[in-house]
């Protein structure tokens, strides 16, 4: 067949002729021209209009001199580990990454089965041109007291008090919720990667002065809103009063502090009110607090690790739960034994 017979459109000239060819165009052709599009004129847009550093510092320490970003729960948190370990969270990292500017956060789900779900969490720099993605593993599974009202349930483990814990199906809420949970988590971890490390400390220096301010101007207050918090995660005053091994009136205004970081670690799913309490018997009892793991160790370690992922005894999650319970991952640790679960889909 001729281009004339397969031709949109001919134009005839004085001396010349244009043809128009129509050509077959398929959803997935669509759909990569459009996506093609896309990442173009936003890698265009950044460099028509790159990021000033100073611009970006100024941004960032406004938004953290505001007292209600600053007492957000998920702007820092302090796990209960060892010493405690401290660190700024996602609400923090999504404010950093506004006012950078031209990055880019994707999450793509990648696998899915009747057990679980994978999803690729990126963060771009688009500037740099760097990307740092993570698979993030979401198990459609919880972890009940009791089984379900048919007596059903997958499996059945003892926990810390020696208690029975079953693990059932996740109802569509609650896959949701851990769903949620598990991407903030991975953006906050990869995107803190992207933030450069010097606003990460000026940040952090400024969140933490505001919030011990506040405490000193008006404790009682504090301390009110503090075991209100706490209530709403089924944490009692008397909890607090076990924990502390005093009244909660009688905190000084840097405990406080400590609470209200607490508080976020557990409501963030970082911790649970049963960790925090193990932590502190131990300290009390002089056992030693876990050690960050060595990178040698760590290699040691890893393929009995990753074998556990690899024949499905145990889920990303879990075995990082597990791990330390002995020893303190670092978040590059992290990122490789989540890499592992990318590898097993």
């Amino acid at each position: 067949m001729t281009d004339h017979q397969n031709a949109l459109a001919v134009s005839q000239g004085f001396s010349e002729s244009t043809t128009t060819i129509a050509s077959v165009e398929t959803a997935s052709t669509a759909i990569a021209a459009q996506s093609k599009a896309m990442v173009e004129s936003r890698y265009i847009m950044a460099m028509r209009n790159p990021r000033n550093w100073d611009q970006v510092r100024s941004d960032l320490i406004k938004e953290c001199k505001r007292p209600s970003f600053a007492h957000n729960k998920s702007a820092y948190y302090i796990k209960p580990i060892g010493n405690g370990v401290e660190g700024l969270g996602i609400r923090f990292v999504e404010v950093a990454l506004r006012c950078m500017k031209n990055v880019l956060v994707e999450t793509t789900m990648i696998f899915e089965d009747s057990m679980k779900e994978v999803h690729r969490v990126s963060v771009t720099d688009l500037e740099a041109n760097i990307t740092y993605p993570l698979d993030v593993r979401v198990s459609k599974t919880v972890e009940r007291s009791k089984p379900n009202s048919d007596g059903s349930y997958i499996s059945v483990r003892k926990n810390s008090w020696n208690k029975d814990v079953y693990t059932v199906e996740g109802t569509d809420d609650d896959i949701l919720n851990k769903r949620g949970a598990l991407i903030s988590k991975a953006i906050r971890t990869i995107g803190l990667r992207i933030i450069p490390g010097d606003l990460c400390d000026e940040a952090e220096e400024i969140i933490k002065h505001i919030r011990l301010d506040k405490a000193a101007q008006d404790p009682d207050a504090e301390r009110k809103k503090i075991v209100d918090a706490f209530a709403e995660i089924n944490v009692t005053a008397t909890d607090l009063t076990g924990y502390l091994g005093h009244d909660i009136g009688k905190c000084s205004p840097a405990q406080l502090v400590t609470l209200r970081g607490i508080y976020g670690a557990i409501r963030d799913g970082e911790a649970t009110w049963q960790t925090v309490m193990q932590n502190h018997a131990d300290e009390s009892s002089g056992k030693a607090a876990p050690e960050p793991l060595s990178d040698e160790a760590f290699a040691k370690k890893s393929p009995g690790w990753k074998a556990m992922i690899e024949s499905g005894k145990k889920t990303v999650n879990d075995l990082i739960a597990t791990i330390q319970t002995k020893d303190i991952l670092t978040e590059d640790q992290k990122v490789e034994i989540a890499s592992w679960a990318r590898e097993n889909a």
